[in-house]
């Protein structure tokens, strides 16, 4: 397809609009190969566009789509793709507004949990892909004197990220992404914070216990050691520094001690 003439040129975002609108008409003076105008050509095109696109949202977010089905993901998809077209011709990051969609989807209220499952899918993507770097040695730790070790700040791992969620979203992303959908029943209202990591090839998903969110995310902040132990046992009175730091450690979360 080509512009007629100059005065005819396509600007390309009217293109651009039109590409991911299935409702709009073909942009003026598209032709085809013939000299004749081409918008059977060009809903060909835009549809080919669309099907991508949806295809790299699926396979971002496999548990979402296995819990909304095929035929509704594929309409959720086709939705954020007319608001939110890639900025990259890399497909792999594209996606990265979909939890915020989600959350914001009216259709989708009553499904709150939904926008904190596709966090999690995205941050497991992000690990899958992020810089390799060698997770700090337990054993560093040790050679900390103990009159400094409350300030001691970490440095974290490329791959590293926390979900603190109101729901139980790391038994619906195991059920729905990695179990086919046959987890069994999963209690709404137990709230979870999940651990995303890759200390070495394969990406990690760890439940963290009570308090751990708060201090993982504290730490990834810059917080010292002792201002996160001390901010997650107000927020979590079972907060455990022992256990949650030495999840953290055994996970890969850090890279080096400050």
């Amino acid at each position: 397809m080509s512009a007629r003439n100059p005065s005819a040129r396509v600007g390309s975002l009217e293109f651009s609009r039109a590409l991911l609108d299935p409702q709009a008409a073909a942009p003026a003076g598209l032709i085809g190969p013939d000299g004749k105008a081409a918008p059977k050509r060009f809903n060909v095109y835009r549809n080919n566009v669309i099907v991508s696109l949806c295809e790299a949202l699926g396979q971002t977010f496999p548990a979402i789509r296995t819990l909304l089905g095929e035929d509704y993901f594929d309409a959720l998809a086709r939705a954020f793709a007319a608001k939110h077209p890639p900025a990259s011709p890399v497909l792999i990051w594209y996606g990265c507004e979909f939890a915020a969609f989600v959350e914001c989807f009216p259709p989708l209220a009553a499904y709150p949990y939904l926008a904190d499952v596709a966090r999690v899918e995205w941050a497991w993507l992000q690990a899958y892909h992020a810089e390799d770097a060698a997770p700090l040695n337990p054993a560093a730790l040790g050679a900390v004197a103990p009159d400094v070790v409350a300030g001691i700040r970490f440095n974290r791992h490329p791959a590293a990220a926390v979900i603190a969620s109101k729901w139980p979203v790391l038994d619906l992303v195991r059920a729905n992404r990695f179990d086919g959908g046959q987890g069994g029943s999963i209690d709404l209202g137990t709230p979870q914070a999940v651990l995303v990591t890759r200390p070495d090839l394969d990406v990690e998903l760890r439940l963290l216990r009570p308090g751990g969110g708060e201090f993982l995310n504290t730490l990834f902040e810059g917080s010292s050691l002792g201002e996160a132990a001390a901010f997650a046992q107000e927020s979590a009175g079972e907060f455990s520094l022992a256990d949650c730091l030495s999840d953290s450690l055994s996970s890969g979360a850090f890279t080096a001690i400050q």
